[in-house]
């Protein structure tokens, strides 16, 4: 594993214009495809196994084997879906990426859709990102212009449709069957599985859904190889991804490196913490992961790393915050996300983040007693595990986190009758003694 930044995705998007065709073709853009297109669909999905390419967009499943599943023998058609619904708080690799380079997700995309022996895919976008939307949407025209998209594509006989399909902006459609849900015309809400997407997904058919960032990976891989991809990275997380830091560093923003880099080489990259200040706790992959302190700093940042740390690597959403930030106070911001967003169809989810809220916001008052605290971990308990999908799971993470690492801090909110903080010097009651 390399420890400098290793810009593939966004190598280029720095360049004047680099959101569109005539940009993108000047510095190879769709010679991927052009290879590709030489190859059997086959071929293709075996050079994304070996690569190891695992999906970005929070589970890690393995790409090429994700690929492997769609029935051949079925008659019914085959769809690619591009989940590109990234709404969940920290989380904003996919819209930028969107922005800057939509023709690499364009590319990956046919490639992709190639593979799997799909002639129509969908790329599913959050709703309000209407700049995003409209970006990509100019990318596909182009790409139509081009003759990359449409009918008998580069003389091969292969055909493919593309729409970009605006999301109603609900988070549930951010889990894969909600999102179909959606597609299809109906309110967004998980489906029971089996039957899984591979076998009736769309319409009923055989359907792949992706991550942008794992489609977008996949013209890098096809134009330098399998190996040249899986020679970064750890050994069983392959490959570069895009980490998001956001929060109290000084530069934040977006950092392509290899899986495994440790979040101290990504905040000595990003120019250290705010001055004065240091870490206290913070995320690895969004809101919906277990959060972690600095004790972490040195974890490697990829599946097995984080995983053995008691968290999950997700979307690689890194959320800093200092000593200034009240713990108590941020789990209630992001349960308050998850109650607001659940889509209703599991009583677990339903009725318990409404509950996580209540209790979590009468800690924060200052009222309870520390028997609340058994009480949050006991609703937690009760949610986990017990819904269609993993937005309740995500929801009860960074409080049971919170309390295994931080529960001094909820302690003290009763102690003091409220938050221990200081407005006006937002510092914590340490001079009193107590443990942050």
């Amino acid at each position: 594993m390399t420890d400098v930044l290793t810009p593939v995705l966004t190598n280029n998007w720095g360049d004047e214009r680099s959101w569109t065709l005539e940009a993108y073709e000047a510095q190879g853009g769709y010679g991927a495809l052009t290879k590709a297109l030489a190859m059997a669909p086959g071929d293709v999905i075996t050079a994304v196994k070996d690569s190891g390419l695992r999906g970005r967009g929070g589970a890690g499943f393995p790409t090429g084997m994700k690929w492997s599943f769609i029935p051949q023998d079925n008659p019914k058609p085959k769809y690619l879906v591009v989940n590109a619904d990234e709404s969940e708080p920290g989380t904003c690799k996919d819209m930028p990426l969107m922005m800057a380079t939509p023709h690499t997700l364009v590319e990956g995309v046919i490639i992709s859709s190639y593979a799997i022996r799909a002639h129509t895919a969908f790329i599913y976008i959050r709703g309000e990102v209407l700049h995003v939307i409209r970006r990509v949407q100019a990318a596909v025209t182009e790409a139509y212009a081009a003759g990359h998209l449409g009918k008998d594509i580069h003389g091969t006989g292969y055909d493919l449709d593309v729409v970009v399909h605006a999301g109603a902006g609900a988070y549930i459609c951010g889990e894969e069957t909600a999102l179909l849900e959606g597609l299809e015309g109906r309110r967004g809400q998980p489906r029971l599985r089996p039957p899984f997407p591979a076998v009736a997904g769309l319409y009923a058919s055989p359907t792949v859904i992706n991550n942008v960032e794992s489609i977008a990976s996949v013209p890098s891989i096809i134009e330098h190889g399998a190996e040249w991809f899986a020679s970064m990275g750890t050994e069983k997380s392959k490959g570069y991804g895009i980490f998001s830091l956001s929060g109290h560093v000084k530069t934040p923003g977006q950092y392509e490196a290899p899986l495994g880099i440790t979040l101290r080489e990504l905040i000595d990259l990003a120019g250290g913490m705010r001055d004065g200040h240091e870490l206290k706790f913070w995320t690895p992959g969004g809101s919906s992961t277990p959060l972690l302190t600095k004790e972490h700093l040195d974890v490697p940042l990829d599946f097995e790393g984080v995983g053995a740390a008691g968290s999950m690597l997700g979307t690689r959403a890194l959320q800093l915050f200092d000593e200034t930030t009240c713990v108590l106070r941020a789990v209630l911001r992001w349960t308050e996300f998850y109650k607001h967003e659940s889509c209703g169809k599991c009583t677990p989810c339903r009725e318990g983040t409404w509950w996580l809220v209540q209790t979590l916001a009468a800690l924060e008052k200052g009222q309870g007693s520390e028997s609340d605290l058994e009480l949050l971990l006991d609703q937690c308990d009760n949610i986990l595990g017990r819904s269609f999908c993993a937005l309740a799971d995500g929801a009860t993470s960074p409080i049971s986190s919170s309390i295994q690492y931080f529960r001094d801090e909820y302690l003290a909110h009763l102690t003091h009758g409220g938050c221990p903080f200081d407005p006006a010097a937002s510092t914590l009651f340490a001079a009193e003694g107590a443990s942050a």
